[in-house]
């Protein structure tokens, strides 16, 4: 999700914007702990808006509802009520 703030008459806000375009990168702490990581960002290079039908051209989906089914891997997890453990998970 992106969300947009105008910093224009936000002193705060208008250093880190100075920051930005001094740096590449501007890493914002909180008692000494990474809590975010802001990047300049070029004019215009915001992201393109999607086109319904880009990928018609690939053909017909093999299987359309393959997002919308129940993974069969985590049914039986499920149903016992245990908690997960997948191939990398060692006991």
């Amino acid at each position: 999700m992106t969300i947009r703030v105008e910093i224009h008459g936000q002193p705060d806000l208008e250093q880190l914007a100075a920051l930005l375009e001094a740096n590449d990168v501007v890493l914002l702490t909180q008692n000494g702990e990474i809590v975010a990581e802001t990047r300049r960002v070029e004019a215009g290079a915001e992201r393109k808006a999607r086109v319904p039908g880009a990928l018609a051209h690939l053909g017909p989906m093999d299987d359309p509802f393959v997002f919308s089914r129940p993974d069969e891997t985590l049914k039986g997890v499920a149903e016992a009520g245990e908690d997960y453990k997948g191939p990398s998970d060692k006991e």
